[in-house]
């Protein structure tokens, strides 16, 4: 199957995320530095939120640049990680809504974990349908070291959400900081 219609069916799906995200900033009542204070969990859950799409839909761009094809285990698996990138809003409006507190960011990190965790078989899947083990994408993809701290940082935060919300969050921030650079082995495999 031709990639095309995975690929802009998925940005259309991360776009409407992102409008959802912004949609839920509320315009502050009034022109003073005073009305913008309380809305600093909200944005600073916002921006992280952001970041995380962000790196998401700049991975899925660079792993279906690097490949040729899909077949429906790529199409279903590629469904099951929107589903979870799709609760981003909700799980940054909660978390953001009630400053950091511990429910929200355990259940924040839960969606992140659940999307770190979804990445996996989409990523296989894409492998798989692209050559195996001999793909030009297995070979850029190595051992996925940053995929598996990841899902293991998750796991800490959503932990310890439930005694300090705030480390949760610095760890969350951490693997996105991980992440924010575009994975540079799939760019250099596809140079050559």
């Amino acid at each position: 199957m031709d990639k095309g219609r995975l690929e802009a069916f998925s940005d259309g799906v991360l776009a409407i995320i992102l409008t959802i995200m912004v949609l839920e900033l509320k315009v502050p009542h009034g022109d003073g530095w005073n009305v913008l204070l309380p809305q600093w969990p909200v944005f600073l859950s916002y921006v992280l939120s952001f970041i995380y799409v962000g790196i998401y839909w700049n991975n899925h761009h660079h792993f279906l640049h690097a490949s040729a094809k899909v077949n429906g285990a790529v199409l279903w698996a590629n469904l099951h990680l929107l589903f979870w990138l799709s609760l981003m809003p909700v799980t940054t409006g909660w978390m953001g809504e009630n400053h950091f507190a511990r429910l929200p960011v355990a259940v924040y990190g839960f969606v992140l974990l659940m999307c770190g965790i979804a990445w996996q078989p989409f990523q296989r899947s894409l492998i798989a349908a692209n050559g195996g083990r001999e793909s030009l994408l297995a070979q850029a993809v190595g051992s996925d070291w940053k995929g598996w701290v990841a899902v293991a940082m998750y796991l800490g935060g959503i932990l310890v959400a439930f005694v300090a919300p705030w480390v949760s969050c610095v760890l969350y921030a951490t693997v996105a900081a991980i992440w924010f650079i575009p994975d540079r082995r799939i760019e250099s495999r596809i140079k050559q």
